[in-house]
């Protein structure tokens, strides 16, 4: 892990949603490593229970819906919060005309609402705790448009203005806000779409780096944003996606 070490988070709890797979799920160890007591979200039991096996003095789980007040009362009930990554999202990909408005409640219910709902939720423990730091999950597809992800275009751009916002309303409490945009990352869900030869192209023609981003790279960014080592940082976002914007 480069720079991080196991104090780099010591003492410290950090709250991840959709942390049973993918980016969460390599967030959750990352953290873990590093002295954090984490609390990991899903709504998949048997996925939780796997990922707290890797860390088990570690690793809290919590089988819920982010979407349920319920859930956002447990949050706020939370006696100290110092991190939160706001990790939890969907797509529904199809160009407009055909496009269902359930689609579009469903993108943005979860890519938007439901980070804005966490969020307002810790701020209560985070205030306890003195302060804090809360990273949203963006995308490159936040600064760009793509066809087919009209949906998830939206929601990101709103995730950028979300957390820009945040960051400077709650900076005077020592609560800083910042965002990770990743471009296309290989997981298991995701090798399936590189089949598709013309896809792929679409992809790797778009990335001065040639080659997809992992979960790590990702997590690296997250937790970077989550320590001290950003202790002057908030309201901005770290794109982690091999150039793509930038052209």
């Amino acid at each position: 892990m480069f720079g991080f070490n196991e104090t780099l988070l010591k003492e410290k709890t950090v709250l991840i949603t959709g942390a049973s797979k993918g980016i969460g799920r390599a967030c959750a160890l990352m953290a873990a490593k590093c002295g954090a007591k984490v609390i990991a979200v899903a709504r998949t039991q048997s996925d939780l229970e796997l990922l707290q096996q890797e860390a088990p003095e570690q690793i809290e789980v919590w089988v819920e819906d982010v979407s349920a007040v319920s859930f956002t009362d447990k949050v706020k009930a939370l006696p100290q919060l110092h991190g939160l990554i706001n990790n939890v999202g969907t797509n529904r990909v199809a160009s407009m005309l055909e496009q269902a408005d359930e689609d579009l409640d469903a993108v943005i219910d979860l890519n938007l609402k439901s980070l804005y709902r966490t969020a307002k939720a810790a701020l209560t423990p985070m205030l306890n705790a003195g302060g804090g730091s809360i990273v949203n999950m963006s995308s490159q597809m936040a600064y760009v448009g793509s066809p087919g992800r009209t949906l998830y275009c939206m929601s990101k751009h709103g995730v950028e203005g979300l957390s820009k916002a945040m960051g400077v309303e709650l900076a005077p409490q020592g609560i800083r806000v910042n965002s990770v945009a990743p471009t296309f990352v290989l997981t298991p869900l995701t090798e399936p779409m590189f089949q598709d030869e013309a896809f792929k192209s679409f992809v790797f023609d778009r990335i001065p780096m040639k080659k997809l981003a992992t979960t790590d790279d990702v997590a690296n960014a997250c937790l970077f944003l989550l320590s001290d080592l950003s202790a002057m940082v908030t309201g901005t976002c770290i794109k982690v996606d091999g150039g793509w914007t930038a052209q």
